[in-house]
């Protein structure tokens, strides 16, 4: 019994320790990510963006970048576009980059990985987004994309015209009203991801051998020596079969990534895993929603494909330069060091908690009936009372874990 209170006490200061050494680079992209959304308004980019062609692609793939956002209110505004005109390659363009070519998560991946990794978000979703324009135009979906239209029907939203300037808004009270509003938005439409997935690295570092990495992803482990192509196409393939069985999406999965690759999991494998917030099941099922199942399944294929494509070519490219992250296998002890430390995570940590108070006033006082544009992760559908229910348990097992930490005489593990 002692030993599974020592675990849970390790499973919960791991947990904790990873929100806290990414809480900084969290809060600094979304208040980027807040103060585009509102100075770049979604009317603006469906009047410049176009149906096929480089210039459309180049358009989607800069707008998604502006708007980066959770793979589900990317959901929502890629339909948004594709509803009001836009090519499926354009508004796949805007998704990809917007999930992927996002601020935020080069910085967290940053901060639990290497730099090859960052490498390989960035420059992997843009090769993801050749990927799907060349994928369309070699399938030419004529008949799906017509059902999809037909499913989505005439857009009957209008656009509200928006006079005022950037720097207008930036002088304005109602304007950082606005940022704070998109901010507050930004994690409402986050925490349970990011909440139950950092509790699942705590549980998985604490408590699964291993072993068990060796088993599922073969070639894992080792003496830190780079697997054959054979293991590495089938971790590749694992990666998004495991995100698959998580549906947490990519911020919540960074930590887990992290864990993968300190098992000895090669970079073709935890890019795959990184790669897969899109071919989740909740976000098959929103598609489906949207589009039908024909053409879900379709995306579903493009996308699966492509990162598999991608995540090798990232690796053997890198490879060729002799530019691979060593991955230590072993387990996970070097997660979970200096978690606490006092360093300048600590002080920006400080610094942007400071500055989500005050754009949390902002929101607060201003309330005022007006509302925003909503997301969620499917109203009230099964899969967003699954991942609700998982909030709970998993706020109640860190409180748990943190007072067993507490307790005398519990001695936690150091890794």
């Amino acid at each position: 019994m002692d030993g599974f209170l020592e675990h849970w006490a390790q499973a919960a200061l791991t947990s904790t320790g990873f929100f806290w050494m990414a809480l900084w680079a969290f809060a600094l992209g979304y208040l980027i990510s807040s103060l585009i959304q509102v100075l770049v308004t979604q009317a603006r980019m469906q009047r410049l963006m176009g149906t096929a062609g480089p210039r459309s692609m180049a358009l989607g793939t800069f707008f998604g970048f502006i708007s980066s956002s959770c793979s589900f209110a990317a959901l929502s505004t890629t339909r948004a576009l594709f509803q009001k005109g836009a090519g499926l390659a354009p508004a796949m363009a805007f998704l990809l980059a917007s999930t992927n070519l996002v601020i935020e998560l080069g910085i967290v991946i940053a901060l639990f990985l290497s730099w090859h990794f960052v490498v390989g978000e960035y420059v992997g979703g843009l090769l993801l987004i050749g990927f799907a324009w060349l994928f369309i135009r070699i399938t030419r979906p004529k008949r799906l994309l017509k059902q999809a239209r037909e499913r989505l029907g005439e857009d009957d939203e209008h656009d509200h015209g928006d006079t005022e300037s950037a720097r207008d808004k930036l002088r304005s009270r109602d304007g950082w009203t606005a940022i704070a509003r998109s901010y507050v938005m930004e994690w409402q439409m986050v925490w349970k991801d990011v909440l139950v997935g950092f509790t699942i690295a705590g549980i998985i570092a604490a408590f699964v051998p291993e072993a068990f990495f060796e088993t599922l992803f073969v070639g894992s482990g080792g003496d830190g020596s780079q697997p054959g192509f054979g293991a590495v196409l089938a971790q590749t393939l694992i990666g998004p079969i495991a995100a698959f069985a998580t549906f947490i999406g990519s911020m919540g999965n960074i930590p887990l990534a992290a864990l993968l690759f300190d098992h000895g999991v090669s970079f073709a494998g935890v890019m795959a895993f990184i790669f897969s917030d899109l071919v989740v099941l909740p976000v098959l099922r929103i598609n489906a929603q949207y589009y039908g199942w024909k053409m879900a399944i379709y995306i579903l294929v493009m996308l699966l494909s492509g990162l598999v494509a991608v995540s090798l070519a990232m690796h053997y490219g890198l490879a060729a330069f002799d530019l691979l992250p060593d991955s230590q296998g072993g387990g996970g002890g070097q997660q979970q060091r200096d978690l606490f430390k006092l360093n300048y995570g600590f002080v920006l940590n400080l610094i942007f908690l400071g500055v989500s108070a005050v754009l949390g006033w902002l929101w607060w006082s201003g309330r005022d009936g007006s509302h925003g544009h909503h997301h969620d992760h499917g109203g009230s559908s099964g899969g967003e009372r699954v991942l609700k229910t998982g909030a709970v348990l998993a706020i109640v097992w860190l409180v748990g874990g943190l007072v067993v930490a507490a307790m005398p005489g519990i001695q936690v593990p150091s890794g």
